[in-house]
């Protein structure tokens, strides 16, 4: 069954990424990345997107829980396990083999795009530039 794997795969990548908003928005994209290193509690994945984002995105808990009951929905993200802090629950998630099958394409989808502005870029800055104003 030589190759079979890659196929089904690349499938079952495409099934999930035709249920799921896709190009996935930043904040998303930053919750299924600090999923890819650890299963993380809420404030630990507001943290973590502060973190990753340079501050540029922060998470308010509603719209975190939010998006990880959308992402359990559909099958990216898992509860991982539970565990009692302080008398209050505290929920860890971690991404589901499905969600880095997600975030590995929408990673590729942005490394082309990142290729290929970078190409042009070049491209532009080493054009001789006109003098004057427009004619």
């Amino acid at each position: 069954m030589s190759g079979g794997g890659a196929s089904f795969r690349h499938t079952f990548a495409a099934d999930i990424l035709a249920r799921v908003e896709t190009p996935l928005r930043e904040p998303t994209f930053l919750i299924l990345t600090a999923l890819a290193g650890e299963p993380l509690h809420g404030y630990g994945l507001i943290a973590e997107v502060d973190r990753l984002s340079g501050g540029r995105i922060s998470l308010r808990p509603g719209t975190l829980y939010g998006a990880l009951d959308r992402l359990v929905d559909a099958g990216l993200v898992r509860v991982d396990h539970e565990e009692i802090v302080e008398g209050r629950l505290r929920r860890y998630y971690r991404l589901a083999e499905s969600g880095g099958e997600v975030l590995a394409a929408e990673t590729e989808r942005m490394r082309r795009n990142v290729d290929a502005a970078t190409a042009r870029l070049r491209a532009f800055q080493a054009a001789p530039r006109l003098s004057g104003g427009v004619a």
